[in-house]
């Protein structure tokens, strides 16, 4: 299951969000998405957890709790949308 968790404390890393998801279950991958030019957290991340059944149980589990001062945001994430490519506005 690929989970979605919002309104992350700018200081965790992807160490921290592995750790705050295995009190649930195997967790595969965990990653807090980064701004490309400043390599500061976005507040967001993903976490994908091969068993369902575990995800589900972390997302009830984690959402609206409070970590770092923040209350998280937990649900199973959406696949991405189709967005149109971006103009390059330095051609001519």
């Amino acid at each position: 299951m690929n989970i979605y968790v919002g309104n992350l404390s700018y200081g965790l890393n992807d160490n921290d969000l592995q750790q705050l998801f295995a009190e649930y279950g195997p967790v595969a991958s965990a990653k807090i998405i980064q701004d490309r030019d400043t390599g500061r957290s976005k507040g967001f991340g993903f976490v994908e957890m091969p068993s369902d059944e575990d995800g589900g149980k972390a997302v009830e589990g984690l959402n609206g709790q409070e970590v770092d001062g923040r209350n998280l945001t937990v649900n199973e994430a959406r696949p991405r949308e189709e967005r149109p490519p971006r103009r390059d506005n330095n051609r001519w």
